[in-house]
């Protein structure tokens, strides 16, 4: 059952097939989520985890609890628990905080594109300040000018691609500096976007000779396009250019015919309709359902340094990530992130990005209510994958140990202890099988999915 539900209603069930006990499959607890209480009443969540605990142990089998809870009543029950068990105190502890703030005042950095919305939004919609933290969040011009600062200094915590900490990690392009994915912060969410000219050249096979933007090259537009060019038999290393645009200055490149599309992410493929540069070819969504994109990363050395304040940033970025999963709130967040210090788009084009209903620049009104969500679970599987991909195309040389360095930097064991902490839903387990283009993805057999490409650099 859900941490937010009450454990002493004898037709809740602790025990069955999804995160929260309430469905028969994860799938439905999904499609149900948006019907939950809002996890942003923290003495509600925090006294409901309590007592689903406490729960759970005296009644492993739902069936004894319902029998137990039916036959005394509900205000009998909860009276006998307490006798024995000091749930109020048990409550307080939880409500109460680990320990001061080491450091109160920070800067988190963040790129202006939808991403970035847990960010973002939890800077004028509060978040921060609920946690006792006075963030100052800064927008920045480029993803190396991110990881720059974060390995300065510069920036306490930042709003990153997810391979980013993976390749700062591993001192890839720059100095090595361990790096954790504390959440991840949007899942779907990019597109490839295509100049005009190019409507009636839908097959990518044909697509040779091309020019592609993409925003970084240690992030998942890249990986993805290089993943869709070669599944369709083309090089991204021979048989196209890929050039790393700034995601601001991707519409006017693909307006002045600098590059024929781009994979990039929102709201710029929208943007691109709105202002007649560009059609909608496909959503990532429709290559890898669910596949991250942008996290939320820490250097190891901050995490170490100031556990309490991460613990309260990671609680307010964490609760603002499940916020902006819920689709009626998405109204609410497009006002706090469109002004101009933040995202600076007009509403119309975060609307259809954040609600799904957009034109598609081919003439198409499209509904995809999950072209854009948010998800703060970093499975390490994910990472696991970025890995495959980034020693596919020669970014990673050496052999590696892939499970290893996932588990190092996605921290999915802690995030699942913290966000149960916060009364909020986390997987089991840290890691599960996805498909990419059809084609199933096991993280336990990393070496045997590298090598069942044919086009690749490994």
């Amino acid at each position: 059952m859900s941490t937010f539900d009450n454990p002493f209603d004898p037709n809740k069930s602790l025990h069955r097939g999804c995160t929260c006990g309430k469905h028969a499959n994860q799938a439905d607890h999904n499609a149900a989520i948006t019907a939950t209480p809002n996890p942003t009443d923290e003495e509600q969540a925090l006294n409901r985890a309590v007592e689903s605990s406490v729960m759970r142990s005296l009644f492993p089998e739902d069936r004894t609890r319902r029998n137990f809870l039916k036959a005394v009543g509900v205000s009998t029950a909860m009276a006998a628990v307490s006798t024995f068990f000091p749930m109020a105190a048990a409550k307080a502890v939880a409500a109460d905080p680990v320990g001061p703030l080491e450091k109160k005042k920070l800067k988190v950095g963040f790129i202006p594109i939808t991403c970035a919305t847990p960010i973002i939004m939890a800077h004028p919609m509060g978040f921060y300040e609920r946690e006792g933290l006075d963030v100052e969040v800064v927008k920045t011009a480029g993803w190396a000018l991110i990881r720059d600062n974060v390995n300065n200094g510069q920036l306490d915590a930042s709003h990153m691609l997810s391979p980013m900490p993976i390749s700062a990690s591993l001192g890839i392009g720059a100095q090595q500096q361990d790096t954790y994915v504390a959440t991840i912060q949007n899942i779907n969410g990019q597109a490839i976007t295509m100049h005009n000219k190019h409507k009636d050249n839908r097959d990518p096979s044909n697509w040779k000779g091309m020019t592609f933007g993409i925003p970084y090259d240690h992030s998942m537009h890249n990986l993805l396009l290089r993943y869709y060019l070669a599944e369709h038999g083309v090089d991204p290393d021979q048989d196209v250019q890929l050039k790393v645009i700034a995601p601001p200055e991707m519409v006017a490149n693909l307006k002045a015919g600098n590059i024929d599309g781009f994979l990039g992410p929102e709201p710029f493929n929208q943007r691109a309709v709105y202002e007649g540069a560009g059609f909608i070819h496909v959503l990532s969504k429709d290559l890898w359902d669910g596949h991250p994109c942008c996290a939320f990363g820490a250097t190891r050395s901050f995490v170490e340094e100031n556990p309490n304040t991460f613990s309260a940033l990671f609680r307010a970025i964490a609760s603002a990530t499940v916020y902006a999963h819920k689709k009626e709130n998405r109204p609410e967040i497009i006002e706090a992130i469109a002004p101009a210090n933040y995202l600076n788009q007009p509403k119309i084009v975060l609307d259809q990005v954040m609600t799904g209903r957009y034109a598609d620049g081919l003439g198409n009104i499209i509904t995809e209510p999950e072209r854009a969500d948010f998800d703060p679970f970093p499975w390490e599987s994910m990472g696991v994958w970025i890995l495959t991909q980034m020693k596919r195309w020669g970014y990673i040389k050496e052999d590696i140990d892939y499970a290893d360095i996932a588990e190092e930097i996605f921290r999915a064991t802690d995030a699942r202890q913290r966000l149960a902490e916060m009364g909020l839903p986390a997987p089991e387990t840290n890691s599960k099988k996805h498909t990419i283009m059809g084609k199933v993805f096991d993280p336990t057999k990393p070496q045997e999915y590298l090598e069942s490409f044919e086009i690749g650099r490994s």
